[in-house]
């Protein structure tokens, strides 16, 4: 049997989990409250690469979800996280990104944007991107840079309908320069491991609630993390049904896990 409150540590998507574009979801203020009273550690994970951490939390200040910006981290962060683990500071780099992107990389001036000999090229969402940027990143990657993806999300959900995301760029670069990248983002393990480490928790006891089975769930599974599904987002029962990748534990929605977590 699934014992959800062994679990010590959470790891939680974000956009179908606490909210629903700009609406937050039944169960997320009692949730915090259950951390707060338990001792649970935890942190917001998600694929998004645009905003930073402090327009996270600006953003759902608005839906009135107090989490701090500290406790969020996007995939670019982690890619920032992982950069510095493999570059010195002052090495060149090139990105197609947003505001998110920018200041994870550029912020502090540990990384030098570099449009002529970058040793990296970071590829995040873009909503400004145009073909000269996708020229200087193909060029790049083609002699040598080292292609990093934020997230391969191939496209985004938006009020008009579906959007190419970010891993509709990472495929257009794929198709130009034959090289595949290095992805950060969920299902890739980078990111969780990323937020296991920054939590400091032991891995054993942390748990990833998410609305996705292919980024969430098998983000978990591919990190060897526990995992709950929340069918408040993308994963409808029948999607579930029909899928062969599984969950630890389902619940409706959040107030059904915190029912279970206090149980």
């Amino acid at each position: 049997m699934f014992a959800i409150n062994r679990f010590g540590a959470a790891l939680l998507d974000m956009d179908g989990v606490l909210y629903r574009g700009l609406t937050p979801l039944p169960g997320v203020n009692e949730l915090l409250a259950l951390f707060a009273q338990q001792g649970i550690a935890y942190a917001c994970v998600t694929n998004n690469s645009t905003l930073t951490p402090e327009q996270y939390e600006a953003k759902l200040r608005a839906m009135d979800i107090q989490i701090p910006a500290a406790h969020v981290i996007t995939s670019s962060v982690a890619t920032r996280r992982y950069l510095e683990s493999q570059a010195p500071r002052g090495t060149p780099l090139y990105y197609i990104g947003m505001d998110g992107l920018r200041e994870a990389l550029l912020g502090d001036g540990y990384f030098v944007f570099d449009e002529q000999r970058p040793q990296y090229v970071v590829v995040g969402l873009d909503f400004g991107a145009t073909y000269a940027k996708f020229r200087v990143a193909g060029l790049a990657i083609r002699a040598g840079a080292r292609f990093i993806g934020t997230n391969p999300d191939t496209t985004l959900p938006t009020e008009e309908g579906i959007a190419p995301g970010a891993g509709s760029f990472l495929a257009l670069l794929r198709a130009a320069t034959e090289v595949e990248p290095f992805v950060i983002g969920k299902p890739a393990p980078t990111m969780l491991q990323a937020a296991i480490t920054i939590l400091g928790v032991d891995p054993q006891r942390t748990l990833v609630v998410g609305d996705r089975l292919d980024t969430d769930i098998a983000g978990a599974k591919a990190t060897g993390l526990a995992s709950a599904l929340v069918l408040t987002g993308v994963t409808t029962p029948e999607l579930l049904e029909r899928s062969a990748l599984q969950p630890d534990a389902v619940y409706a929605g959040l107030p059904e896990l915190v029912a279970a977590w206090r149980a």
